[in-house]
C-alpha cells in the first residue's frame, strides 16, 4: 500500500477546480483546501475527507482514494448548489491530472448526497469521486 500519493493527488484536484472557468464563474475564488478564518462565502466548494485503500499489485504500489468534495450554500433550495456540483463533476470526471509524484490511472464519480444542514437555509452537497493512483507510470486501469 502507499499513502505517499495523497498530497500530490489533493494538490492536482484542487488545481483542477480553481482552474475551471465554469466553476469559478459560479463560486468565484471560494474554492478551499482549508476553510479560511473569518467570514465564509454564501456559496463555496471545499475539499473534504478521503478514504484510501491499497490497490498495489505486481506492477507496483498503488491506492484507491475516495475523495469528498463539498458544495455548501446559504441559499434556500438546492438549485445554486447543484449548478456548482455539476461544474465540479464536469471538471473532475475523467480529468487528465498531472501529479507531482506518481500517476493518475482513473478519476470517476462514485456517488453524491444532498442535505439541509440544521434548521436554516444551509444546503450541502457531498460529491464522492474515486481516484486510482499508482506510484509510477500506470500499467492498467483496474
Amino acid at each position: 500500500m502507499t499513502y505517499a500519493l495523497s498530497a500530490a493527488l489533493q494538490t492536482a484536484v484542487y488545481q483542477q477546480l480553481v482552474g475551471d472557468l465554469v466553476l469559478t464563474e459560479l463560486v468565484g475564488d471560494a474554492i478551499f483546501d482549508a476553510m479560511p478564518a473569518g467570514q465564509i462565502p454564501p456559496l463555496y466548494v471545499a475539499l473534504g475527507p478521503e478514504t484510501v485503500r491499497d490497490r498495489s499489485d505486481a506492477s507496483g504500489a498503488g491506492a484507491s482514494h475516495e475523495l469528498s468534495i463539498l458544495i455548501v450554500t446559504q441559499a434556500a433550495g438546492f438549485s445554486v448548489a447543484k449548478q456548482a456540483a455539476a461544474a465540479v463533476s464536469d471538471a473532475l470526471v475523467d480529468a487528465n491530472l498531472t501529479l507531482s509524484r506518481g500517476s493518475l490511472v482513473a478519476l470517476n464519480f462514485l456517488k453524491a448526497s444532498a442535505a439541509r444542514v440544521g434548521s436554516g437555509d444551509t444546503r450541502r452537497i457531498t460529491l464522492i469521486f474515486r481516484a486510482r493512483v499508482c506510484d509510477g507510470t500506470p500499467q492498467s486501469t483496474q
